[in-house]
């Protein structure tokens, strides 16, 4: 039959879904009758989809392909603030579960021909009745256009218990809607050459089902059997990342942080004192590095951040800036290590991404506190970034005949401390 159509038949099946979720961009999607979970595959990268669940009888089906559901590498390295979980279930659409009710959209491509008629009125009820999502969409084959299709004898598949024509299906589908409070829209896809199109209709008859504003029969239907029931078995779920997980949020941030506090400190230490990559330029003295550092302006300079944020302080205390030592308190005999200060004020001004991911200098600082890769200063304001180690015995006292590098500390006033709780 595939060579009739092209695309072929199954994927202009999965296109008019994937049509329908572009349009109306339904949160929670179940596909009954996953089989391979090929439909399930291409839905998984439209990200207004929180929940997508599939449920097949065929469990060996499902732990076959379920594999090609899982998040790719990209999805861990990038994660986005997009949520989706998805959920394989081995199950009959004639039993209910509770797991799947009320979902935005349910679809059933090429699955109520394979139920005897006892099993398609359970479907109905399961489905519509108790199921109850907002959209449904069936499609069906159109037995009018097997005359079409070249060698075929009776039914498509030997499974199928009945094929119906237009008639037959538009019959069920308006039952079904008197029933449970439902409209329904007739479309199809695989047209018929044009000058028969008319009189036999699409290959695959598609019913698009919406569930009627203020419309309760669920509940009425059902009364106190709307307990909770769960009669399918979950074979796989997965949670995809996203920033609105705390801990993926944080790791993405500290990544940020770590990057952006190395780049802040090499770029200053190479254009104050001409090093790179911590190394001084022939001839010129550590003494020199400080006299150059301490006649430079100390704080949007020192950093060259392209805001203004050393303005939000007073003008008496951008005065006192001054270049410090760094010097870890915790240090080991027989190193000391020595870190530049990058204030987080400074980071969160100057890095729109770290902005957008802490939301606030309150948040940033709360996220970064007590994290094993992150060494802030006492007070929280800044972040030590590692110079180097140096034998203390080649260290003089004195901060002139110090031969190690400097670190800059920026005093400036930051942002009231937010109060995290009121920010989550």
């Amino acid at each position: 039959m595939n060579p009739i159509f092209s695309p072929s038949l199954h994927r202009q099946r999965h296109q008019f879904v994937i049509d329908f979720v572009r349009k109306n961009k339904p949160k929670q999607v179940a596909d009954l009758g996953c089989g391979e979970c090929k439909l399930l595959k291409q839905l998984k990268f439209h990200r207004n989809i929180e929940l997508l669940v599939g449920v097949d009888t065929n469990g060996a089906k499902i732990k076959k392909m379920m594999h090609g559901l899982a998040p790719l590498s990209t999805d861990y390295l990038q994660p986005t603030y997009d949520q989706l979980r998805v959920e394989l279930y081995q199950g009959s659409v004639t039993q209910r579960d509770a797991r799947l009710r009320r979902f935005d959209l349910v679809t059933s491509i090429e699955l109520i021909e394979h139920l005897t008629l006892t099993d398609l009125e359970r479907f109905a009820s399961v489905v519509f009745g108790y199921m109850s999502p907002a959209s449904v969409i069936v499609s069906t084959p159109n037995s009018e256009f097997n005359a079409l299709l070249p060698g075929l004898t009776g039914f498509r598949h030997s499974d199928h218990k009945f094929e119906w024509n237009r008639s037959e299906f538009r019959s069920w589908a308006l039952k079904v809607c008197l029933d449970y409070g439902y409209e329904v829209e007739f479309t199809g896809v695989g047209e018929a050459p044009q000058d028969q199109q008319e009189s036999i209709g699409f290959c695959s008859q598609i019913g698009v089902f919406h569930r009627l504003q203020g419309n309760d029969h669920c509940n009425a239907l059902h009364g106190s059997d709307v307990e909770e029931v769960f009669s399918y078995i979950l074979v796989y779920s997965v949670n995809y990342p996203s920033l609105h997980d705390n801990n993926t949020l944080r790791r993405v941030l500290v990544s940020e942080v770590l990057h952006w506090a190395e780049h802040l400190k090499n770029r200053w230490m190479e254009e104050k004192t001409g090093r790179t990559n911590g190394v001084l330029p022939h001839r010129q003295t550590e003494q020199g590095a400080l006299e150059e550092l301490l006649s430079e302006s100390p704080c949007t300079e020192t950093l060259d951040c392209p805001v203004d944020y050393c303005d939000r302080g007073d003008d008496e205390e951008q005065e006192g800036a001054e270049l410090l030592w760094a010097n870890d308190p915790q240090q080991q005999s027989g190193t000391l290590n020595r870190y530049v200060l990058v204030p987080l004020a400074v980071l969160w001004s100057c890095c729109p991404k770290i902005g957008e991911l802490s939301g606030n200098l309150g948040n940033l600082r709360h996220l970064l506190m007590d994290h094993p890769r992150v060494k802030l200063t006492q007070d929280g304001s800044s972040l030590l970034v590692k110079c180097e180690e140096q034998d203390p015995d080649q260290v003089d006292g004195g901060l002139e005949d110090d031969e190690d590098f400097l670190a800059v500390q920026c005093s400036h006033r930051a942002e009231p401390e937010e109060d995290w709780e009121a920010n989550v």
